[in-house]
């Protein structure tokens, strides 16, 4: 008798042990179903990408009613400009000149862009920007990456002295005239570190760094100290491979204010056109579209109005071949703002 109950006793645990086994098994075959145990000890499986369904009332149909309306009407809004300057440069020059190319391209044609290689000293504008943009974002991401780990070390020479001055430059600016003057005094003027050496230090981008870099634990440092690790290599092996979010996202700021100022090589840049930005050279084919359009208003020639035609549908070509590689930028810095790289990094 006892044998029998222990034989079924056994018969109902391998039937248990059967139910797991045939759970993990159907886990392995989809990723998307879990098996959880709920209060009353009961194991359910719960396929993770099947919505939560909950009872919608009416207040709650409306809510998302109108905030996708709003959401949607205001992402067209910021998109329409873009979608404007585009079918503008890929359509007949003569409908583009007369206004009638509102919302639909007409007459397809690729030549405005062709077109860009007569303009002249464009590609040198485009040449200035991408290396101003490469070198001035790479210094400064370096540069904030470092003063930011050296700022958080207790040991670093006055460092609250140091930190404070730093701070304190983002709220006092002597003004433009004094810029301009101390530039020239520098021999920044009509030369290209113009661009470069007045970025390296970004004190908000610097606060950002400090601000992570203090978020890592540091247990991580402490056995690199203890192993006979210097600042430097700590920084370099430790702080800048786990500071990659923050220094994609302080890469993108700098590349985008690199790539669109046109300020500093306006009035640093006045007798050295081969310098000029590619935002500078675009506006200063803006002022050329605008004085050739006061002409026309006072009694322009035909030629006159055909070279302000042309004027216009460069600068809108111009504007949108310099949005396009900032655009770029976004799909490649995208990655480390998703990554865990802090994930599992001390163990308990």
């Amino acid at each position: 008798m006892s044998e029998e109950i222990k034989k079924d006793t056994l018969s109902k645990e391998e039937a248990e042990e059967l139910k797991r086994i045939d759970l993990s098994s159907n886990e392995k075959k989809n990723p998307r179903k879990v098996t959880i145990t709920t209060a009353e000890g009961k194991e359910v499986v719960v396929d993770l990408k099947k919505k939560a369904k909950f009872e919608r009332k009416a207040g709650d149909i409306v809510f998302y009613v109108f905030d996708y309306l709003f959401f949607g009407l205001f992402t067209l809004l910021c998109l329409f400009p873009f979608y404007y300057l585009f079918i503008n440069t890929i359509s007949d020059p003569s409908l583009v000149s007369r206004g009638e190319i509102n919302f639909i391209p007409r007459g397809l044609t690729i030549q405005n862009y062709i077109a860009l290689r007569n303009v002249s000293d464009l590609g040198k504008s485009v040449i200035v920007s991408i290396t101003r943009t490469i070198i001035g974002t790479a210094l400064m991401v370096m540069a904030s990456a470092f003063v930011g780990f050296l700022v958080t070390k207790d040991d670093m020479w006055h460092k609250k002295f140091m930190y404070r001055a730093l701070v304190i430059t983002m709220y006092f600016n002597a003004g433009l005239i004094p810029w301009y003057m101390n530039m020239q005094m520098l021999g920044l003027t009509n030369n290209f570190m113009a661009y470069i050496i007045p970025g390296i230090v970004a004190p908000y981008n610097i606060i950002l760094v400090k601000t992570y870099i203090e978020s890592i634990p540091l247990e991580l440092q402490e056995s690199a100290y203890m192993d006979g690790a210097s600042h430097w290599l700590v920084f370099r092996k430790i702080i800048w491979p786990l500071s990659k979010p923050i220094l994609a996202t302080i890469a993108i700021f700098g590349a985008v204010g690199n790539w669109n100022s046109f300020q500093d090589s306006l009035m640093l840049m006045q007798s050295a056109p081969d310098l000029f930005t590619l935002q500078h050279r675009l506006y200063t084919y803006l002022k050329q579209s605008t004085n050739l359009a006061n002409i026309m208003n006072t009694g322009g020639t035909a030629n006159v109005a055909d070279y302000a035609s042309n004027g216009k549908i460069v600068k809108y070509t111009i504007s949108m071949v310099s949005i396009i590689p900032i655009l770029c930028v976004y799909p490649f810095m995208q990655q480390y703002f998703e990554e865990g790289i802090m994930l599992g990094a001390v163990k308990g």
